[in-house]
């Protein structure tokens, strides 16, 4: 029997304050070392404007159970924000095949995250298939519910700060 390789031996680009990348670094060692790094936010549409929320599992390294306003995850050693975004869409949602538009690069510097940020954007109409690992459920709200809820749930602070940057959310 194999086993899945463990998500902490991952190697994941570690940068600058400015995004340059200066080396690589494990996924274990970067949590470790609060070791800037970069990662993806892939905000998706229905065709009727809604945004699709996900639940986190208890089990992520970072901001468990929360929701997010986003898909995407931390950019691997060696590849693109494109091909992280397409990547990480596809593993945690089942999306392939859609047009990611870029919308602005942003530096999240909290405690216990430090990243630079690529946010992108895609409209789907189709089902959704969680990863099981990393996605515990998903919702279809408007764009102005979010911040709402924001306020009420535990929500990831990274993706807060995009929400604020993409609706004007308080």
């Amino acid at each position: 029997m194999t086993t899945a390789p463990d998500p902490a031996d991952e190697r994941v680009a570690i940068v600058d304050e400015r995004n340059r990348v200066v080396g690589e670094a494990s996924r274990r060692e970067m949590r470790a070392g609060n070791l800037i790094h970069r990662a993806t936010y892939v905000l998706v549409f229905d065709p009727a404007g809604r945004l699709c929320l996900q639940r986190r599992t208890r089990t992520k390294d970072v901001y468990p159970g929360c929701w997010d306003v986003a898909a995407g995850g931390v950019v691997r050693a060696g590849e693109s924000y494109e091909e992280s975004a397409a990547r990480e869409l596809a593993e945690e949602l089942g999306i392939r095949g859609v047009v990611l538009a870029p919308l602005f690069d942003f530096f999240h510097d909290a405690p216990e995250n430090r990243v630079w940020g690529r946010a992108f954007r895609c409209v789907w109409d189709g089902p959704l298939v969680l990863q099981e690992t990393e996605v515990e459920a998903a919702e279809w709200v408007s764009p102005a519910e979010a911040p709402e809820r924001a306020k009420r749930e535990p929500f990831t602070p990274d993706g807060v700060a995009l929400l604020r940057r993409v609706v004007g959310a308080p």
